[in-house]
């Protein structure tokens, strides 16, 4: 079988493989890419994969990715794969990684919790409680928010 190249190389910046299929273009959003900032951006969305049996790719020309933007990503993406490109080379892999437990990232959907009270200065932290598709659960109310919220409050 003849292997085919649906985008081609890029020069230097960055390629977000691995995604979760259908969920490049939330990463866009987290990146907070919308094609007006001079970028050139290459998405495929449901690319055949052997890990994942679909996957989505992100290319993006002349910009690398902030250490924020990438745990970001791990909470929608948790296989991702994150390459620097120099010179048509990938200089640099990262693996997302998502922990056990997350802080300051994303905010409990209780309104009666204790992180949402704005007199008390607590940071909202949750434990993993599954890695696909992701789960959070508030560890001072044990309220659960599941891919859509994280998505809604991440975009």
């Amino acid at each position: 079988m003849e292997e085919e190249l649906r985008i081609r190389k890029i020069r230097d910046g960055t390629v977000i493989d691995h995604i979760t299929a259908g969920y490049a273009l939330s990463v866009l959003r987290i990146l907070g890419i919308t094609g007006r900032e001079g970028f050139v951006v290459s998405i495929a969305m449901n690319v055949p994969s052997k890990k994942l049996g679909k996957k989505d790719i992100v290319k993006v020309e002349g910009r690398e990715l902030k250490a924020e933007e990438v745990n970001k990503i791990a909470l929608i993406a948790p296989r991702a794969t994150i390459n620097i490109i120099k010179d048509y080379a990938v200089v640099k892999k990262i693996r997302v990684n998502l922990p056990e437990e997350i802080e300051d990232i994303v905010k409990c959907r209780n309104p009666t919790c204790i992180t949402n009270s704005p007199r008390e200065p607590i940071k909202p932290k949750f434990k993993v409680i599954s890695r696909e598709p992701v789960k959070l659960r508030c560890m001072y109310c044990n309220t659960t928010i599941e891919i859509g919220d994280i998505i809604k409050q991440l975009t």
